[in-house]
Formats: structure tokens, sequence, C-alpha cells
């Protein structure tokens, strides 16, 4: 991880899903210097054990920090935020984060069968923050928690290679789709920034339709909300690029075209 310190919008990713939270940020927050993270040499995050991951996050929360110097880290990964953004803000209080979670309150106020799927992975589905969402939006609604072990990589090879192995997709969402009472599922929450990417795939593979709600729009605004409030630093001379680093300093060939498509260098 070379460094390039100067101030910007640090965008945070296990791997290259963040980067649906960036499509929304280029159109929300034109003329900001936009740093694109991927924690990729840990990819992905479902299966981690919470004590380990957490351990990762902070330590690699300093490291960028300091290398950085960010104005804002906008957490674009559903598992490491309900894991890690309570502990990353008492930490580095100084450092302003928006964190991603679950979709659920539009969720529920936008349902009417009363039935909601939340499809995420293992790791964010086993969280108190995600139930406690639960619990404080949803709780007139019955919310299924889906664990996914395998959309994560399989949205991965999808924005990779451009292509997916459908079958595997309609297994992974299949457990969404509820029948009760003559009611049936009417909202999918897509808990995971990898996912938006497979949503098309999703909608072909499903066995009827739903809305199937993410959370990148909301999350670019409150970033913007945020960044209207916050005082401005002095502007350092020059312009530097948006750049996008790997933690493993070595993204396949596929990964820097689609990343140099969202308008970042590469930095090796």
């Amino acid at each position: 991880m070379n460094a390039m310190t100067g101030s910007g919008i640090l965008f945070f990713d296990s791997g290259i899903g963040g980067l649906s939270v960036v499509k929304e940020a280029r159109i929300l927050l034109p003329g900001h210097r936009f740093i694109y993270f991927a924690d990729d040499a840990a990819f992905p995050y479902g299966g981690w054990e919470e004590g380990a991951l957490l351990e990762r996050l902070i330590g690699l929360f300093g490291t960028l920090i300091d290398r950085y110097r960010p104005e804002m880290i906008v957490i674009a990964c559903n598992t490491a935020s309900t894991l890690a953004i309570d502990a990353l803000r008492k930490v580095y209080p100084a450092q302003p984060f928006v964190g991603t979670v679950p979709a659920i309150k539009p969720a529920a106020e936008r349902t009417r069968s009363g039935l909601v799927s939340v499809l995420a992975t293992p790791g964010t589905v086993k969280r108190q923050y995600t139930r406690d969402l639960i619990e404080k939006y949803a709780s007139r609604c019955h919310v299924r928690l889906v664990g996914s072990e395998n959309l994560a990589a399989l949205a991965e090879t999808y924005m990779r290679e451009g292509f997916v192995d459908e079958a595997a997709v309609a297994a992974e969402v299949a457990p969404c789709f509820v029948e009760s009472g003559g009611r049936r599922t009417d909202i999918v929450v897509l808990a995971c920034t990898h996912y938006p990417f497979l949503v098309n795939r999703m909608r072909k593979m499903a066995p009827w339709p739903v809305d199937w709600i993410d959370s990148s729009e909301a999350i670019a605004r409150r970033a913007l909300d945020l960044l209207n409030v916050m005082p401005r630093a002095p502007e350092e001379p020059g312009e530097l690029p948006d750049i996008a680093v790997f933690s493993s300093g070595a993204p396949d060939p596929a990964q820097t075209r689609l990343v140099r498509g969202f308008g970042f260098s590469v930095i090796g």
C-alpha cells in the first residue's frame, strides 16, 4: 500500500462492491477527491470471526487515517459497519465516519404484505446491530434474515468478468421468498454493497416480483449532509487524482479495468 497523501473522501470495502456507493456519490458529491480502499487481502468478511475482524479493522483504519488524512471515511460495507463503526468512532473520535446499515427502516415503511427479507452476509445477519434495527423500525413486520455464504463472491466475479452462474444466484436468494396466510414477501433488502450489481440477475431468477432496496443513495446523501456542516480544511496546492488502493497490493487486470471505469487511478 504505497502512500499518496492528501484530503478527500475515503470509501472502504472488503472488495469492489463499495463501488455501488461510489456510483451514487459521484452524482451527489462532485468536486471532491475520492480514495477507494479495497481490503481484498481479507475478502470475504462474512466468514470472519468477529473478534479477529474487529481487531483487523481498527488497526487498518488507523493506518489509512495516518496515510491519507481523509476529511471523511465512508464505510461502504455492511459487515464492517455493523461490526466496527461504534468502536471506530471511539478509537478515532476526530475522524468523521459514515456507515452502511441495512435499509430496514425504508423497507418497513414501504411493505404492504408485512413480509420483508434481509439478504446479507452471515456476519451482518448475526450482528446485534442488525437485530436492533429490526426491533426499532420493523417490529410490526415479519423480517426474515437470510445469510448468504456465496453471493458477495458471485457479485465480484460478475463485476470482473461480466458473467455469473444464474442458478447459483437463484439458490442464494430463494430463502428470501416467503408465502404465509395468502401473503408474500414483497421487499428484499440488499444488505451488502456488492449485491446491487447482481440485482438484474436476482430479478430474473425471482419466483415473483419484489422491490429490491439497497442503501447506496442514502449513504451518499448522508455523506453530503455531513459534509455540508463540517468545517472545510484549506485545500492543498495542485489537484490530486482519485485513487484506488488494494490491500493485497496486486489487483487483477479485471479489477483494475473496473475501478478505472469508475474514475480511479490504481495505486500498487
